[in-house]
Parts: C-alpha cells; sequence; structure tokens
C-alpha cells in the first residue's frame, strides 16, 4: 500500500526490516541502546558489533527519544535507535511517548539529510503496546510530520506479522 502526502510517500509491507534498502531504518530499542530481542535483536545480529560499538557511546537513551548509529552491515547506511514506551493502561503518558518516538526519529532523519525511512511497529512486541492504537498513532504522527516538513521523500512502515500488518493497513486507510 502506498500513499504520496507532499512529497512524501508513505508505504506499508509485510517483511523484514533488517533488509530493507531505505538510507535509515528504525530499531525499536531499549534505553539501553545495547541490544535486546524482537527487532532491536535482529537490527544488532544483522548489522553486526559497529552498530553495538557506537551504542555503548551514546550512554542510552530516554523512552520517546531517538539517537542514530551506523548500519553496520545492513543495507541501510543508518540505525535510528527510538525507545517506545511499555504499555501499562494508556493513561500513563504512552500515546505521547510512542508519538515522540516516530516525530524524534525523523526528525534526526532530517538533521542527517535522510530522505528514505524504514519504521517496524514500535513498542508492539516485548512492551506489549495495543497494535490497534500504536498503528493509529505512528500511521497519524507520521502523516502530520511530512505534511508540514519538507525533505523526507519515503517513509516505509515494515511490519513483521499479520495481524501488526493488518491494524497498520486499516489506520492507513482511514488516514485523510
Amino acid at each position: 500500500m502506498r500513499k504520496q502526502i507532499g512529497d512524501c510517500a508513505i508505504e506499508l509491507i509485510q517483511g523484514d526490516i533488517t533488509q530493507q534498502d531505505t538510507e535509515a531504518i528504525v530499531n525499536a530499542a531499549n534505553k539501553t541502546l545495547l541490544g535486546g530481542g524482537g527487532v532491536d535483536g535482529a537490527i544488532h545480529r544483522a548489522g553486526g558489533p559497529a552498530i553495538l560499538e557506537e551504542c555503548r557511546k551514546l550512554g542510552g537513551c530516554e523512552t520517546g527519544d531517538a539517537k542514530i548509529t551506523t548500519g553496520g552491515n545492513l543495507k541501510a547506511k543508518w540505525v535510528i535507535h527510538a525507545v517506545g514506551p511499555v504499555y501499562r493502561d494508556g493513561k500513563h503518558g504512552e500515546p505521547e511517548l510512542l508519538a515522540s518516538c516516530y516525530r524524534r526519529s525523523l526528525e534526526i532523519a532530517l538533521e542527517n539529510g535522510i530522505k528514505s525511512i524504514a519504521f517496524p511497529a514500535i513498542s508492539c512486541g516485548a512492551y506489549r503496546y495495543p497494535v490497534e492504537e500504536a498503528a493509529q498513532i505512528a500511521i497519524s504522527t507520521v502523516a502530520d510530520f511530512v505534511r508540514n516538513r519538507d525533505g523526507i521523500q519515503l517513509v516505509r512502515f515494515v511490519l513483521f506479522d499479520n495481524k501488526t500488518f493488518y491494524a497498520y493497513t486499516a489506520a492507513f486507510e482511514a488516514l485523510e
């Protein structure tokens, strides 16, 4: 699926974030930035030790923020590590923190001249964010960002499983 918003194409695909050929991919990282399970572990494994080496120098990252490193052995030149919120009940700032992850990742992309970026479903795995809610936040935050800023030409959401892909598809189709 693909929609054009201004100069930016937004795409949804089902696949593996580590195989994307965008200039940057976003890692659903934890606060330490030192690797973990799910997307985080897959990116560290596929990208090799250069990513972890740079992450060690960053001193971690706060929830809702993001930091950038090399892409190591990945096709993507850069990895933007975004720390999503652990979902409790949606009443502890989780929606704002999740939206902030997407905004900060796009801001960092612009600061580094990156024009194409791929996102996973941040916080939807081990952090237990309800995928339907997360999809709406992700899609609307990215769409608002690219409507109001020039520079990003492609945003691709790379969803790993059917449930996540269909939830993002529903949010994407509702986008005006």
